[in-house]
């Protein structure tokens, strides 16, 4: 009877699959982010590209939450699994964020630093993808999540750098010129350099986990 019982509960190994599921999402979403910084004439497709990602991940998203409110028994703590989804949705989100605004403002032609922040959007992504099945065995695992979520934290502050360049870059290439040019240049940059700050907030959810279970 209790093996019955048993077998129609939530089982909590799903979360490690909606975590999966999530972060391939996202690293699907950076690659197309790239694809679009490298401009041309396929910038919009990879715009859309990088918006249907986004959905899928919400998707994802929902689905998690959802099992948060339904599971007896979560792997960690219901806070810690709610914050770290959302950390890793507010990242593709950040993205489709960049991908409006090339869209509106119909740019097709990025800074070499853009297109820089858009590889090291990539390896964030692919960090995490590394990180997160290594939750499902914290002890033997906290020398290689700790080494990746500071990873995470150098990346973030490489683009934090190269925003900073390419503002200065863009403010004298346009000063004479394109005030508008700038405005929009600036925004890109802004929300590049977002992108970075939210997979960093990904590395310090991942951080308090590995406290909270060690």
């Amino acid at each position: 009877m209790m093996r019955w019982f048993r077998a129609f509960l939530p089982k909590e190994e799903r979360f490690f699959d909606l975590f999966d599921r999530h972060a391939q999402t996202v690293i699907q979403g950076a690659i197309a982010l790239q694809g679009m910084l490298n401009g041309g004439e396929e910038t919009p497709v990879y715009c859309q590209r990088v918006s249907q990602f986004e959905n899928d991940a919400d998707n994802v998203t929902r689905e998690v939450l959802t099992a948060v409110r339904r599971t007896f028994i979560t792997p960690f703590d219901r806070g810690d699994i709610t914050n770290l989804i959302t950390s890793m949705d507010d990242a593709i989100d950040q993205m489709q964020q960049t991908a409006k605004a090339v869209m509106l403002f119909e740019v097709r032609d990025f800074e070499p630093p853009m297109r820089e922040i858009g590889g090291l959007v990539v390896e964030c992504a692919n960090l995490v993808g590394r990180a997160l099945p290594l939750l499902q065995s914290i002890g033997p695992n906290v020398a290689m999540l700790t080494a990746i979520t500071e990873e995470l934290t150098k990346l973030e502050g490489r683009v934090d750098d190269l925003h900073d360049i390419g503002l200065k870059e863009l403010f004298l290439k346009h000063r004479d010129g394109s005030a508008m040019d700038f405005i929009v240049g600036a925004e890109i940059y802004d929300h590049l350099e977002k992108v970075a700050d939210r997979f960093d907030d990904v590395a310090n959810e991942i951080n308090s986990i590995v406290i909270e279970q060690v």
